[in-house]
This record gives C-alpha cells, sequence and structure tokens, in this order.
C-alpha cells in the first residue's frame, strides 16, 4: 500500500466517524441533558430521604445506608438511560445479566452476613433496643453499649462485652429492663402462724415506704400467698426508679433490713423451717410411749 492509499484510507474512516458523529450528535446532547437532570434529580431525593428517614429512624449508620441506597439507585437508573438514548441496548442487556449473575454469587457467599444485615435493619426500624438500655437477650444480660447493622454490643455486669449478631437478636425473645423506666423488686418472706396478719401487714408497709430508690408513681403492695409448712408466706412487691442492678441489689438490701428491724422491734417472728414428728400415726407409737435413754453422750 503506497501513500496516497494509506492517506485515502485514513481520510475515509475519518469522514465516516465525523458523518456518525453528526448523526449521533442530537443523542449525546439528549444524554448529556438526561444525565444532568439524573444527577441533580438525585441529589434533590437525596435531600428529602434524609430528612424523611432521620424522623423514622435513628440509627445513624442505617440512615446512611439508605439515602446512600436511594442516591445511588436514581444513578443508575440515570445511566441506564443515557445507555439507551445513545442506542447502546446490548450494553444495558449485559450489564444487567452481569449484575443478576453476581448478585446470586455474592447473595450464597454471604448469606449469614446478610442475613445479619438484614434483621438489623428490622431492629433499627422496630427499635426494641436502644443504645443505653438494660436488657436480657438469650442468656446474657447487660447494658446496650452499640448497635450497627451487623451486631449488637452488650456490656455485662461481670464486665465483659458481649458481641451478639444480629440475626440473634431478632429471632430471640428480648427482655427490655429500660422500656418502662422502672423495675419491679419481689421479695417473699414468712411469718410466723401466731401473727395478727394485718398487724403484720401495716408494719411491713411501713417499714419500706420511706427507702431512697421507690417510684413515687407505683404503690408498694403485700398480699399473703400460702400456708408454708413453717410460716405463713407473703410477697411484697416494690417498684424501683432506677433499672440497673446495682440500684436494684442496694434497694433489695435496705427492705430486707428495714422489714428484720421492724419485726425486732414489735417482736414479730420469722420462723426458722421447723419439721413436726409425729409418732403416733397409724402403725406408730405415741411420743409418751417411746423410752429414751441417754448414756454417756450416747441415746439408745
Amino acid at each position: 500500500m503506497d501513500f496516497d492509499e494509506a492517506y485515502s484510507l485514513i481520510v475515509k474512516k475519518i469522514t465516516n466517524w465525523s458523518h456518525e458523529f453528526v448523526l449521533m450528535l442530537p443523542n449525546f446532547l439528549v444524554a448529556l441533558i438526561a444525565l444532568v437532570l439524573g444527577f441533580l434529580i438525585a441529589r434533590g431525593v437525596r435531600r428529602i430521604a434524609r430528612k424523611v428517614i432521620f424522623k423514622v429512624s435513628t440509627n445513624s449508620a442505617l440512615n446512611g445506608l439508605f439515602i446512600s441506597v436511594i442516591y445511588f439507585v436514581f444513578i443508575i437508573i440515570t445511566l441506564f438511560v443515557v445507555l439507551s438514548i445513545l442506542q447502546l441496548d446490548k450494553a444495558v442487556v449485559s450489564i444487567l445479566a452481569g449484575a443478576g449473575v453476581l448478585g446470586l454469587a455474592l447473595a450464597f457467599a454471604f448469606q449469614d452476613i446478610a442475613a445479619n444485615f438484614i434483621s438489623g435493619v428490622f431492629i433499627s426500624l422496630r427499635r426494641p433496643i436502644q443504645i443505653g438500655d438494660i436488657v436480657k437477650i438469650g442468656e446474657y444480660m447487660g447494658e446496650v453499649t452499640d448497635i450497627n447493622l451487623r451486631d449488637t454490643v452488650l456490656l455485662t455486669f461481670q464486665g465483659q462485652l458481649v458481641i451478639i449478631p444480629n440475626k440473634s437478636v431478632f429471632q430471640n425473645p428480648i427482655e427490655n429492663f429500660s422500656m418502662l423506666g422502672k423495675r419491679r423488686l419481689d421479695l417473699e418472706v414468712g411469718v410466723s402462724y401466731g401473727e395478727d396478719l394485718e398487724r403484720v401487714m401495716r408494719i411491713t408497709l411501713d417499714a419500706v415506704k420511706n427507702i431512697e430508690g421507690l417510684s413515687k408513681d407505683e404503690q408498694t403492695t403485700m398480699f399473703y400467698k400460702e400456708f408454708g409448712g413453717s410460716s405463713i408466706n407473703y410477697t411484697i412487691r416494690l417498684w424501683l426508679e432506677n433499672v440497673k442492678p446495682a440500684s436494684y441489689l442496694i434497694v433489695c438490701n435496705q427492705v430486707i433490713i428495714n422489714i428484720k428491724k421492724a419485726y425486732d422491734e414489735n417482736d414479730i417472728m420469722i420462723p426458722f423451717p421447723i419439721r413436726t414428728l409425729d409418732f403416733g400415726i397409724k402403725g406408730g407409737k405415741e411420743l409418751s410411749e417411746v423410752n429414751l435413754s441417754i448414756l454417756d453422750g450416747k441415746s439408745s
């Protein structure tokens, strides 16, 4: 090929490209306008989504994730529209097919992570627990220190950090002691059969009414529940303002001290367990008929 032929070929190619570019120029302009409008719409939607989502959820990580997902969805839609305007339909189909295969592969490979992630989303939306709550999840009890999209972190009262996958949090019962802002203390006590029960109730309620840490909004109640083997048993029910275990133990300790002190001052007996031996049952002997002799420290 000589110089003239090469020159002619190059000129022909450039001319064809120029002609095609001129033909595609309107599409390029429309695609450019669509691209700019798409980005502007995505930014506007992101601002609106931020205002709405932060009113619904207080989880900053989840909020940021939702806002980013919404923004990128609009960006992807914009890119597909631009490719369609440029008549690159085959590229769009290939991209969608590749994205589908990749999505299935990732979902299968990271199914546990996906389960924890989805559970974290539901936890953030339902908000059964919040940071600072005193909760019991499964066999773990403590204060919630962190909630993210993958796991929930508890600080137990033994000073241990427990990281619980959100899947386990979502699937197990949750005892939230902070949700009501108060906690109930039930204390069981027994008094002698010889006591005046109405007097015992009056003295007991007076003994605990001024203990610091009890709720001012809830009434302390006491009710007799059973005839025990050596005592009449009752339950006294008190409500605490502070749900943390330290406060619970302090109040419980003071309740026991006050009740014992009041009973000592008023000669009310908390009996020891007593076992009565009946020798007069059928086939046995009366106690008076049993001969006991103690010789040299030995009984016979």
